[in-house]
């Protein structure tokens, strides 16, 4: 195992002692690692080599053991359903630990793991992360390369996600109140082409609202910020 993961026995026998791997499996004074073991040393090194300290991988590895209690990734991206919804067209991406630490920049603590996991962005496969959305993580990733921290913007995310379920419930109730009685609730083909016909038009509301919106607040800040800037000068 310790040639697998290109470390010593001697730095394999630290990794137990400190509760960073799991004990092998033993039969009598034989030890058996398994494909886990292997991942999670492999783990280890990346990240004490993108400048992680040992203390901050333990705590990382224990909230990730932790978060596979929590919801399932097939719960997170809606895939434990059978229904179909045309709305969200998004692409889960897997990632590795350190695959997840070199998006954020060294960003990922403990506590926005387990944020992440919380809101939903993220769910734990196996050895491995599931980002509900490619656009989300690469969108998330941007805003911290900007200089905009994690932990603002997973507040922040948490705060979009309220509101958007907010706008999805008034336009489900819509839907409900004025097409579905419509068509008939056990024709799924029906629904599903009713469904696909409104979905564009729905996001197309919401994208020119929340366009218009951002216009609006945007501008009334930056008219502030140079209000105040003239006021210092005249000062």
């Amino acid at each position: 195992m310790a040639e697998a993961a290109g470390i010593t026995t001697r730095t394999l026998r630290f990794y137990r002692e400190r509760k960073l791997l799991p004990p092998p499996r033993r039969e009598g004074r034989i030890a058996w690692y398994d494909e886990h073991h292997l991942a999670r040393l492999r783990s280890i090194t990346a990240l004490l080599a993108r400048g992680h300290t040992l203390g901050g991988i333990a705590d990382l590895l224990d909230a990730f053991e932790k978060g596979r209690d929590a919801r399932s990734a097939a719960e997170v991206m809606g895939l434990d359903t059978t229904l179909i919804t045309p709305f969200s067209q998004e692409t889960p991406v897997r990632l590795t630990p350190e695959e997840l630490a070199d998006y954020f920049q060294g960003e990922v603590t403990v506590d926005n793991l387990a944020a992440s996991l919380d809101i939903g962005y993220v769910a734990i496969d196996g050895d491995e992360f599931v980002h509900t959305s490619r656009r989300l993580l690469e969108g998330s990733a941007e805003l911290v390369a900007k200089g905009i921290p994690l932990a603002a913007v997973l507040e922040a995310g948490r705060e979009l996600r309220e509101r958007t379920d907010e706008i999805a419930a008034l336009f489900a109730r819509l839907f409900r109140t004025h097409l579905l009685p419509s068509q008939e609730a056990t024709d799924p083909a029906a629904l599903n082409e009713l469904l696909a016909r409104v979905a564009p038009v729905a996001k197309q509301v919401v994208e020119a609202e929340l366009g218009l919106a951002l216009d609006r607040r945007v501008r009334a800040e930056l008219e502030d910020l140079m209000g105040e800037s003239e006021s210092s000068s005249g000062e």
